[in-house]
């Protein structure tokens, strides 16, 4: 074995696990880490301009490219700068490893200049993580770490390293294989509970499938297209779960939730069997869990035990991996058709598609701008968004059509992820057009991280709808707080001045006539581009269950409001 410094340690650690970017902002207490990456010339270190960035750009990398996303931070504020990020990945069990540095071992718990304890503030948020005090345990924890996050059901690993373990000198040895005691994900359901399963489904009239963000994160999307033909049953995508099946399949009726559809919410409503799958059973997705569907016989799948009965109560919880229990239940299953099931959904979308549809008129609306840019971008491009009312019309109007496109903040609903998120997505897959939606707030609390895409060369497009207020939490004032708009409208600077201040293409579009030119100039620019898009002022998301309410007592237009 040879001998190492701990940084070197690392650094060796993070090439032996395939990783090949980082994503940081150095300080003190890692430039002895800083210090050894030129010696080690197979990882891209990406200087960001926010910790906060970093973590986002990891995430949106992860993502984008199902492989680990890594972020780097010194001690103290970076460490804290971390935290939102984090969580945000966490939540939403994307594979991340977060390092940070801290204080020397001898100034740990001594209030020492730019000390946190990061590693007590992380615990809730994360799956594990690790403070280092011997660089001769640094490979193992690094293997282990990395190991954890991408295993089972995924998450945010984080380790924390005192200064002088980086220094320190020691052997470097990589494990051959991780075993860690209690640690046993299970991948394949249990046989018996399959077979209830598949009784249930095979007896069902009116069967729904509810596909989550677990599709996508195990890869199981042909998986999902199987067993939604050979039984016959329709599908409805959770935010995260939109791209596990191309929304022009037969069986596919797009999201359901707070701004589902009107046919989806009471597709799911009226089921009498549901099959979850790889679904938290949130309430953005489910609204009012008592009165989410109570007769419907609930099949839940789901890699973590703790998902089951924590919200609803599963008729047949299945523990699993969702790519194998697909596999299972396609065998265990009969081969169905439920036309009349399938042909009551197709009546209802029917009759009530004008809910889901571009407003009509001459006014510029988000709506109108998100269909453009999905037509113009098609299946191949990356989508990210920011967290508001222009995340939910994206879901809606952008035609999310495979796995990984669409990348945005689900259970922490973060904004400001829209912009760090889509750099992460570009670096990843250097092939594919990526375009960002922001909302005119999210945007300005992290478009720093600009100067990182032009120092890299990554030619984000940044289509900012730009209606001058807090557009969601506006909505929510309008129809639930008798019109008092508090804190929520918001001077804008000029948005095409900060495109110059980067050096960058800045676009301002007021008028539909002008749209299709902008999207193909922006296209067209080799570098990042602004996208200041003057959008209808007040527009509201529709359709819409009102927070408290049931998936039945969906909202789909403007007079049909609660006030």
């Amino acid at each position: 074995m040879t001998k190492m410094m701990g940084a070197d340690i690392v650094l060796e650690s993070l090439e032996r696990l395939g990783v090949d970017t980082v994503f940081g902002y150095p300080g003190g207490v890692v430039l002895p880490l800083y210090d050894r990456f030129p010696a080690h010339p197979q990882i891209r270190h990406i200087l960001v301009r926010h910790e906060q960035g970093a973590g986002h750009a990891a995430d949106g990398y992860a993502r984008a490219s199902g492989r680990l996303g890594v972020a780097l931070a010194t001690s103290g504020p970076g460490a804290t700068n971390l935290v939102t990020a984090i969580t945000n990945a966490h939540m939403d069990s994307v594979p991340t490893l977060f390092i940070t540095g801290n204080v020397g071992r001898n100034l740990l718990g001594k209030d020492g200049f730019q000390e946190a304890d990061i590693t007590g503030i992380t615990m809730p948020i994360v799956k594990h993580n690790y403070l280092v005090m011997r660089a001769a345990d640094l490979a193992y924890t690094f293997a282990e770490a990395a190991y954890i996050a991408t295993t089972g059901r995924k998450g945010a690993v984080h380790i924390d390293i005192p200064k002088d373990v980086f220094l320190e000198q020691a052997e470097f040895a990589w494990p051959e294989r991780i075993s860690l005691r209690g640690y046993h994900p299970v991948t394949e359901g249990d046989h018996a509970a399959v077979e209830r399963a598949a009784a249930a489904i095979d007896a069902a009239q009116r069967p729904i499938i509810f596909a989550g963000h677990g599709i996508i994160l195990a890869e199981a999307a042909e998986e999902l297209r199987a067993f939604a033909e050979k039984t016959g049953i329709p599908v409805l995508n959770t935010l995260l779960g939109l791209g596990s099946i191309p929304p022009d399949h037969a069986l596919a009726y797009g999201m359901m939730g707070m701004h589902g559809s009107y046919w989806a919410n009471h597709a799911a409503s009226s089921a009498d069997v549901i099959v979850a799958l790889g679904m938290r059973m949130d309430d953005r997705a489910l609204g009012r869990f008592a009165d989410m569907n109570p007769t419907a016989q609930v099949i839940h799948v789901d890699i973590d035990p703790a998902e089951h009965d924590k919200n609803i109560v599963a008729t047949v919880p299945i523990v699993g991996d969702v790519k194998v229990v697909l596999h299972q239940l396609i065998d265990a299953v009969a081969k169905r058709s439920r036309v009349e099931w399938v042909r009551w959904i197709d009546d209802l979308r029917a009759g009530h598609r004008a809910s889901m549809s571009v407003p009509p008129g001459r006014e510029l609306t988000t709506q109108f701008v998100l269909s453009k840019i999905a037509a113009f971008a098609g299946r191949e491009a990356v989508i990210t968004t920011g967290v508001g009312q222009h995340q939910m019309w994206a879901a809606q109007f952008m035609n999310i059509s495979r796995p990984r496109q669409l990348i945005t903040s689900g259970g922490l609903g973060t904004m400001g992820f829209e912009v760090p998120a889509a750099m992460g997505a570009a670096v990843a897959c250097p092939d594919r057009a990526v375009w960002t939606i922001c909302g005119d707030g999210g945007f300005q609390m992290t478009f720093q991280e600009i100067a990182t895409m032009v120092d890299e060369r990554l030619p984000v497009k940044m289509a900012i709808m730009n209606n001058g207020f807090l557009g969601m939490v506006r909505q929510w004032q309008e129809l639930f707080y008798a019109n008092n708009y508090v804190a929520v409208a918001m001077s804008q600077p000029d948005f095409l001045k900060i495109a110059e201040a980067y050096g960058i293409c800045g676009i301002r579009v007021t008028a539909r006539s002008q749209v299709d030119d902008a999207i193909r100039e922006a296209a067209a620019y080799p570098g990042p581009v602004i996208l200041d898009f003057r959008v209808e002022a007040e527009g509201n998301v529709w359709p819409m269950v009102p927070a408290g309410a049931a998936l039945h007592e969906t909202i789909e237009a403007p007079e049909h409001a609660l006030h």
